[in-house]
């Protein structure tokens, strides 16, 4: 069983800590102590470390000296908060993953439970130094993968002739069409479809997306209401607000912060809202999208357009099954703590939200294809797998447009 160790001086966080369903948690606020606790006794010994942030170069300290000691402990940052700097400084010096430091106890048991079902392949013995620990995809999962990929790409081959001829045919441009996506452990790569729109489709994002996004959460409020500032910097400060096009007035409280950048001034309220609203709206859905060619629709409504994707399987880029990857721009948006367990599984041609939304009808929020993709990365296995290449066959023609 993996020892579970707490380092810091949080009262509440020790206390939950010692709920945890079946674990003796050791509790220290000594890094040396913390060290020295970390270190195997026994082969194949292994510890999981909630560090409670506290003074950015005392925590740097700390965990490189932790680090040092014990290559292989799996250290959770307990924090609020990290900004784009810290989050890189905390990572170089070793931490795997954060949480935050108001987590239930039922947060921190799931963390601990999913951590624990995969030891054998988030630790590694053999390798004593210093590592980032990432997710890696089981021997079952990638035999599967090559085996099946690499039949249907013999079997399909027709399908793929006739297809590059019916789209070179209607409009000029590539046949496949190439982007840069997100995968497991936030890899990037070339993403494989054959081309279904027009080839200034990216370009024309924005200018289609904008009040067609299916995923976007908006109200009469939103459409309807100004936001009303007053500047707390005076005549000068509200002059150059106008001039940068903030011509909206905002009424603040005594009691509001303040956030002010270098070309901004803003309610720290009213940043906070937008930033959950670029988060909650990371997916971009157009509903009837006018970019796509006769030959896109067609393509896409048998599904026919992921086909060059067994390309990326074979390559291992992906899995028959997993959590689709994502376009950079989605994906920099799920980089907050909430969102990181989706990308520690394989990406995938098919996956549990896409089976799940054909059954709605495609009418799934940004949040709910998140949980699934988070809860397919803490329960899959072989039987689950099957059962959802078995849903994607029988909903291979789809009635929606989804």
């Amino acid at each position: 069983m993996i020892g579970v160790v707490y380092l810091g001086n949080n009262p509440k966080t020790q206390e939950r800590l010692k709920y945890i369903p079946g674990r003796s948690v050791k509790i220290t606020t000594a890094y040396k102590d913390a060290a020295s606790i970390c270190t195997p006794h026994i082969p194949n010994e292994h510890f999981i470390l909630f560090f409670e942030k506290s003074v950015r170069t005392e925590d740097v300290t700390a965990i490189t000296y932790i680090r040092k000691h014990c290559p292989d402990v799996y250290i959770i940052l307990l924090t609020n908060s990290l900004d784009n700097e810290e989050r890189t400084i905390y990572q170089k010096c070793g931490i795997n993953d954060t949480i935050s430091n108001e987590a239930s106890i039922t947060d921190l048991n799931k963390k601990v439970q999913f951590i624990s079902a995969r030891e054998n392949i988030l630790f590694n013995d053999q390798d004593a130094k210093y590592k980032i620990l990432k997710f890696k995809i089981p021997m079952w999962k990638r035999l599967f993968d090559i085996v099946v990929s690499g039949l249907a790409i013999i079997f399909l081959l027709p399908v793929f002739i006739i297809t590059a001829i019916a789209i070179k045919l209607e409009s000029k441009g590539p046949v496949i069409f190439k982007s840069k996506r997100v995968g497991t452990n936030y890899t990037v790569f070339d993403f494989l479809k054959f081309r279904s729109m027009y080839v200034d489709a990216e370009q024309r994002l924005k200018e289609v997306s904008k009040g067609h996004n299916q995923y976007a959460e908006t109200t009469e409020d939103d459409k309807d209401s100004k936001t009303v500032i007053t500047s707390p910097l005076g005549d000068e400060a509200e002059q150059a607000m106008f001039d940068m096009g903030m011509e909206s007035e905002m009424l603040i409280s005594d009691e509001e912060i303040m956030l002010v950048g270098d070309d901004f001034v803003v309610a720290e309220s009213d940043f906070n809202k937008q930033k959950e609203e670029e988060i909650n709206n990371a997916f971009v859905k157009v509903e009837n999208d006018p970019r796509i060619t006769k030959v896109g629709r067609f393509i896409r409504k048998y599904s026919i357009d992921e086909l060059p994707q067994l390309f990326n399987i074979l390559k291992g880029d992906m899995s028959i099954v997993g959590n689709r990857p994502l376009p950079l721009y989605e994906a920099e948006k799920l980089t907050v703590d909430s969102s990181i367990d989706r990308f520690m599984a394989p990406a995938g041609l098919t996956g549990l939200w896409q089976v799940e939304e054909r059954g709605k009808g495609g009418n799934m929020s940004a949040e709910e294809r998140k949980q699934l993709d988070i809860l397919y990365g803490q329960t899959y296995n072989f039987a689950l797998d099957m059962k959802i290449i078995f849903r994607t066959l029988t909903a291979f023609i789809q009635k929606e447009n989804v």
